[in-house]
């Protein structure tokens, strides 16, 4: 397993509110994988702090609780990932109650945990994570916005959502409220499968059928990874992109 973590702040932004990071424990049982991604929202820089709260906090809980006594607790991920998120989104929701200073603040969050032909999928927002496999290029999450509610509804088209008024209004966030919902999804992974965690910079201005073409490319994931925040950046660059991409080796 393989994986580059990249992010950029763009062409418009004056802070950089993604944050992202991944780790690849290994246990008597095998290699795992722990990658999470999220994009911050508040304002005054507090973004930023929601952000790297989720992604470091999210990655501590899971290598806690999901590795015990070099055991890999595979059967109760599940419960552990729905543990991790409710924790996580506990400690960002009291941080923006702690003061008027990160009152409002909130992100996304994106997991994704690989472990032998197994990939669990966990999301709150619109950062996405997709799968190119031997068979198919998938978005594995959905998003949670109100654009997304629209194109699902068939109100309108996917191309019409990418300029649409509200395409930034997300309808779950970590921190924003005490009780949060995950989405979890797993899939049957084959070697040199690769999975890919994006932000909204980077899906939001770059349509599916480009990414997949850069992320079947035969190169380096961290070749991969800059061309995927260059194209970004040479379509729009309005906005922060990060991008974290895995290889199963």
């Amino acid at each position: 397993m393989i994986y580059s973590c990249a992010s950029d702040i763009g062409k418009v932004r004056k802070n950089n509110e993604d944050y992202c990071k991944g780790e690849i424990v290994q246990t008597d049982f095998g290699s795992i994988g722990i990658f999470a991604l999220a994009d911050g929202m508040g304002g005054h820089k507090k973004g930023e702090v929601a952000s790297k709260l989720a992604v470091e906090n999210i990655i501590c809980f899971l290598k806690e609780n999901l590795l015990q006594h070099n055991n890999i607790k595979i059967d109760y991920v599940d419960d552990i990932i729905k543990q991790a998120y409710n924790n996580v989104n506990s400690i960002i929701y009291e941080k923006s109650k702690s003061s008027e200073e990160f009152e409002g603040m909130g992100t996304t969050l994106t997991t994704a945990i690989l472990y032998k032909n197994n990939l669990y999928v966990a999301n709150v927002g619109d950062s996405r994570c997709y799968l190119l496999s031997r068979y198919e290029f998938s978005k594995v999450t959905i998003d949670h916005s109100v654009v997304e509610e629209l194109v699902r509804a068939h109100i309108i088209t996917e191309e019409e959502a990418k300029n649409h008024p509200r395409r930034n209004h997300i309808t779950r966030a970590m921190g924003t409220d005490e009780m949060v919902i995950v989405d979890i999804f797993k899939y049957k992974i084959d070697k040199g499968d690769k999975v890919l965690l994006a932000s909204d910079g980077l899906t939001g201005f770059v349509d599916d059928k480009t990414i997949k073409e850069i992320v079947e490319k035969r190169e380096s994931v961290e070749l991969l990874a800059q061309e995927l925040i260059d194209e970004a950046n040479d379509i729009a660059g309005k906005d922060n992109i990060s991008v974290i991409l895995v290889e199963d080796k």
